[in-house]
């Protein structure tokens, strides 16, 4: 298991889903280290449902690890913050850093408009 101080950017987790009570799988974008408040995980949530028009469809080849058990799509627009390791289940994957930065032109498109 990946201790929470060595997760990085690209790596998939199951961690807490702050819109529902279960856990989901969480794509880490950034991890900022803070002088008061520590380390904390910037993610974008991933999902198996299809219907997001907009939600970025990860392909066998977008995984630096093992693929997902089922066909996902990552969530640009939908940002959650981790701040500790009780919000981090497990690592699940990796992605390649080609997929990452499609994932970060999205969302940076979300928010700067």
């Amino acid at each position: 298991m990946t201790a929470f101080d060595e997760l990085e950017r690209g790596d998939i987790i199951w961690g807490t889903d702050p819109l529902s009570d279960k856990g989901r799988p969480m794509l880490i974008l950034g991890t900022p280290r803070f002088p008061t408040h520590g380390l904390q995980l910037i993610t974008v949530l991933i999902s198996t449902k299809t219907y997001h028009e907009e939600s970025l469809t990860l392909r066998d080849d977008d995984y630096e690890g093992e693929p997902l058990g089922e066909r996902s799509h990552v969530l640009p627009w939908a940002l959650a913050t981790l701040n500790s390791a009780a919000d981090v289940e497990f690592h699940m994957t990796s992605l390649v850093d080609e997929r990452i930065a499609d994932v970060a032109r999205q969302l940076n498109g979300y928010i700067s408009s």
